[in-house]
């Protein structure tokens, strides 16, 4: 029989009683110590998480500026849209969503990849598209069931359109969803919540000028996170317009002169600088791009042979051929190597001494006795042959440089091409050869390494039709903020060509209304009852021919054929518009790049 021990039972319960309460002291004071750090040291912390948890801060997109022509007519413009949208932070389960959403709303393979891609380059809490451009029974569709998709929701948006795309394609550019390589460039706060950023062309220039200044508003949310009311707002300031110096019926007429041959043509203001129109034949529509343009559809136009997307007025680089002939001539009555009197005996071919190389004028039997002004108003290479061998390479290019041949005109869009001024320097640099004299004789007539863009000739034209002055080509002539009625014009750069004696202006400006009006002229069949036009015919060979072989279109390729040019100003008086026009293998400049010039003349200054 156990006998119980009251004393060691004492004991025990003793023990066991200072156990739990020390047990108890722990506990609680790990309580208090918790409690003091959550209620005392972290309570700012938890105070901000708390609030993040009720109000969010969102941003306010700002309205990209509009883009409008010479008459105020728009250009680019922006339409209302909507689109479906998700915030994945949002939500659960965004593989689940997406299956459930292509139930409801019809959604492309292209659109699920989009907004894949989207989502890694995104911010978890940025609202990314999943589908654009809804109609409206897709949007009353979702409306009806949205509370079963937590963190998707329909986004009202404005997307750039263009009114006119093909006829402005090339100069407006295009705008696009912001790229990895753009987020690089950009400011990220300003862009927050800005899904499109210019491209191309004037959209691309002018981005900072379009986009404007993002907003921000704090908005107090519900527990499945709809809004429940805007707490603050600040709101955004929308992009500026811009006002151009283009005349987009004038751009219409333009490309539609070419009828089915490719090309470009520029038309400037010689009293500005304004271009007044800016085509390259063949063209696209920019607004494929806005919202993402397919695969299939972007590669037909990258491989199409004809190069769509290339910008022949801006980029495309061309001999110039004999439109050419007008600025050489003024180069050797500058560095007096001619006299506008002095004549010249033209038998049909060139010959340097102790080559037997000939050098061959384009009418075989010669032009005969010929001064200056005949060997403009008739082309004759002979003349100039001789000019260039004259004056060499060295002279030739100083003086054509004051032309802007082998440089950018400083146009606003990005991407010119300089072209090609031919000299001693450049070809060491560029092909480590030494100058040959031939390379001279052929520069004289605008062939050879020598190179130059629509818009060079359209500017240099220009310098002519005004007697001296060279503009920097302009196609934006004012910017206006949304909230007044004021523009801030846009000064243009512009410079003197430095020339000893103002007479060989004249000389040169009588020869080219030579060409229109002397029974000889080259551009006699452009000739007009209500206005006088200035010009000059070219003719630029696409590639060489032997010296037994003659030229014979019905024979080539028509990639083989020549290109056509054409120069001219109008009124010859009081010039109001100088263009360059070329017409890719369309054979001679006279036949062909005349007629398109004399329908753009004829759009500009007698409103046909």
């Amino acid at each position: 029989m156990h006998i119980q021990d009251p004393i060691q039972d004492h004991q025990l319960f003793s023990r066991r009683t200072l156990v739990a309460l020390c047990g108890i002291c722990i506990a609680l004071l790990v309580l208090i110590t918790r409690l003091t750090q959550l209620q005392i040291i972290d309570h700012a912390h938890f105070t901000t998480l708390s609030k993040d948890n009720r109000v969010r801060l969102e941003p306010l997109t700002p309205t990209r500026g509009l883009i409008y022509d010479r008459h105020g007519i728009l250009l680019a413009q922006n339409r209302p849209s909507y689109s479906l949208e998700m915030i994945p932070e949002q939500v659960p389960d965004v593989a689940d969503t997406l299956q459930r959403l292509a139930t409801i709303i019809s959604l492309s393979h292209q659109d699920q990849t989009r907004f894949n891609r989207l989502k890694q380059r995104k911010r978890r809490f940025d609202s990314i598209p999943i589908k654009l451009n809804l109609d409206p029974v897709e949007a009353a569709r979702f409306a009806v069931i949205k509370h079963q998709f937590p963190g998707v929701d329909i986004q009202a948006r404005l997307l750039r359109h263009y009114p006119n795309p093909t006829a402005t394609a090339h100069v407006l550019g295009y705008v696009g969803r912001i790229s990895k390589q753009d987020l690089e460039r950009l400011d990220h706060s300003n862009y927050a919540g800005t899904q499109y950023t210019g491209k191309t062309g004037l959209e691309k220039t002018y981005e900072q000028t379009l986009h404007g200044t993002v907003g921000t508003r704090q908005v107090e949310v519900n527990v499945v996170g709809r809004v429940a009311r805007v707490l603050e707002q600040q709101a955004p300031e929308p992009g500026q317009d811009l006002h151009l110096y283009l005349d987009s019926r004038l751009q219409q007429v333009a490309l539609q002169a070419f009828g089915e041959h490719n090309g470009a043509a520029v038309a400037l203001d010689p009293n500005t600088g304004g271009i007044l129109a800016m085509v390259s034949k063949p063209t696209y529509d920019p607004n494929l791009f806005v919202q993402g343009i397919s695969h299939p559809a972007y590669q037909a136009l990258r491989q199409d042979p004809d190069q769509p997307l290339y910008d022949r007025a801006l980029r495309g680089q061309y001999p110039p051929g004999s439109t050419i002939k007008p600025f050489m001539g003024l180069a050797g009555l500058e560095t007096e190597h001619i006299q506008a009197n002095q004549t010249l005996s033209c038998s049909g071919a060139f010959q340097l001494p102790g080559h037997t190389h000939k050098y061959r004028d384009w009418k075989k039997t010669g032009h005969g006795i010929v001064n200056l002004s005949d060997a403009i108003i008739q082309s004759c290479d002979v003349y100039f042959y001789k000019m260039a061998h004259t004056a060499g390479v060295d002279k030739l290019s100083h003086y054509l440089a004051q032309f802007n041949f082998g440089q950018r005109t400083g146009v606003d869009l990005q991407g010119e091409a300089r072209g090609i001024l031919p000299s001693r320097a450049w070809k060491q640099q560029a092909r480590s050869l030494p100058w040959y004299p031939g390379e001279t004789i052929i520069m004289g007539i605008g062939q050879g390494y020598f190179l130059s863009t629509p818009l060079q000739l359209a500017a240099a034209t220009a310098a002519i039709a005004n007697g001296g002055t060279y503009h920097s080509p302009r196609l934006v002539r004012a910017h206006q903020a949304r909230d007044t009625q004021n523009q801030t014009p846009i000064p243009s750069a512009q410079r003197s060509i430095a020339i000893h004696d103002p007479q060989h202006w004249q000389t040169i400006q009588a020869a080219m209304l030579g060409v229109v009006e002397h029974p000889r002229g080259t551009g006699k069949r452009i000739q007009h009852a209500g206005y006088r036009i200035a010009g000059k015919t070219g003719t630029a060979q696409v590639f060489s021919i032997k010296q037994d072989e003659e030229y014979d279109d019905s024979t080539i390729t028509k990639k083989q054929r020549d290109h056509a040019l054409f120069i001219a100003y109008a009124p010859v008086e009081q010039p109001r518009i100088a263009l360059a026009v070329i017409v890719e293998n369309g054979g001679q400049g006279s036949a062909i790049a005349a007629p398109v010039a004399r329908k753009i003349l004829d759009a500009y200054l007698t409103g046909r």
